[in-house]
């Protein structure tokens, strides 16, 4: 299918929501050729459903035994599946673990699910936040008065699909050199806990404290969070390092001696209200002026409308537009095997006799799967 470091990997999605998708378009926007697999009658698709960008869908019905063959005859093609339904699910359908890999014992098979295969939680339903409360990772984030959601990030995306991408990776490095395959059980829970060693790491230090905003990371500190300006945009600060923080007072004009203070936690509060102050009297494209591209450690707090046209994502394109649609470019970048987007988002079915012929399925297979309403 596509170029990339990925190319020649071939996946099996399940078709899902959050971090499934995006899981197959980080592999597929690396060269990955990623089959979707789709339910007859989910609806058509959608440009703007960019997580789906990149592969092509078949669409099967799941009831069918013909549908089931036909998954596992992908199947045995394939290095790696991905799926995100509640545990059960995949081995109700006749394609649980043990099924597909008596049919290909080098798969890895990828199990997406926010709590995992096992524990008290394991068949309970949930999203993102729920996955991340039980880690820390929600009581840090947010105000002194309640914990914030932080989108979906941390828990669909960050401790979801990238451990789901870099453990696919890992699983099909060990089968092509061992024959073996196995089954990688993803919780997002176990994810977001993951990206908390570091938090965790501090609090053993004695370097972090319960309460929210009152640490150094966390929008407790003067010299680390964002400020309103005079037009009623933000601007982000992290001058965490003397020079830089020596720096932020120069740019500001700021020569009031308690700012000396800068590791005084118990000032922390009283200069955070002054400075403030000072950025309140300027406008966001006023400090851009003043701070931008220096080692202040600043940059504007951007809209989804404002960030494509920055300067800095702009010289990088960060940002490309598909079928009309603005999105993000893929990453990492490579120097010899860039990724590239391979397409937008399928229509539902609508590679079923390409996508299904690549595969190695004949002209007059296809045609039977049709007549059996399987596809």
């Amino acid at each position: 299918m596509g170029q990339g470091p990925l190319s020649g990997l071939k996946i099996v999605e399940f078709a899902g929501i959050g971090p499934g998708p995006f899981c197959g378009m980080l592999l597929s926007d690396l060269g990955a050729d990623v089959v979707r697999i789709d339910r007859k009658g989910q609806g058509r698709g959608s440009p703007a459903d960019v997580t789906a960008r990149g592969r092509r869908s078949v669409a099967l019905d799941l009831k069918n035994p013909e549908s089931i063959e036909t998954c596992l005859k992908l199947l045995e093609q394939a290095d790696g599946l991905i799926e995100g339904f509640r545990p059960g699910v995949m081995e109700r359908l006749g394609l649980g673990p043990d099924v597909v890999l008596a049919r290909n014992p080098k798969l890895v098979y990828g199990r997406m699910t926010g709590w995992g295969q096992t524990g008290p939680y394991a068949k309970a339903a949930g999203h993102d936040m729920n996955y991340i409360a039980i880690t820390g990772a929600l009581h840090a984030i947010g105000t002194t008065d309640k914990p914030v959601p932080p989108l979906n990030l941390v828990g669909d995306f960050g401790g979801g699909a990238l451990y789901l991408a870099f453990g696919l990776l890992a699983g099909v490095i060990h089968a092509r050199s061992t024959g073996q395959g196995q089954v990688i059980d993803c919780a997002m829970s176990d994810g977001a806990a993951s990206l908390m060693a570091m938090f965790y790491g501090f609090k053993a230090a004695g370097m972090w404290g319960e309460g929210r905003r009152s640490n150094m990371l966390d929008g407790g500190a003067h010299f680390y969070d964002t400020y309103e300006c005079s037009d009623g945009k933000w601007v982000s600060i992290g001058s965490i390092e003397p020079q830089f923080y020596l720096l932020l007072l120069e740019k500001t004009g700021i020569t009031d001696p308690q700012f000396q203070h800068q590791m005084s936690r118990e000032e922390w509060p009283e200069l955070h209200d002054k400075l403030a102050a000072v950025i309140k009297t300027k406008t966001q494209a006023e400090w851009c002026a003043i701070m931008d591209a220096t080692d202040v450690c600043f940059a504007p707090v951007l809209t989804m409308d404002e960030a494509p046209n920055h300067a800095h994502n702009a010289a990088r394109q960060t940002f490309v537009e598909v079928a009309g649609v603005t999105q993000p470019a893929p990453a990492p970048r490579f120097s010899a095997t860039p990724g590239a987007i391979q397409g937008p988002p399928p229509k539902i079915g609508g590679n079923n006799d390409e996508a299904l012929a690549d595969w190695g399925f004949s002209p007059a297979a296809i045609e039977a799967l049709k007549a059996s309403g399987a596809l």
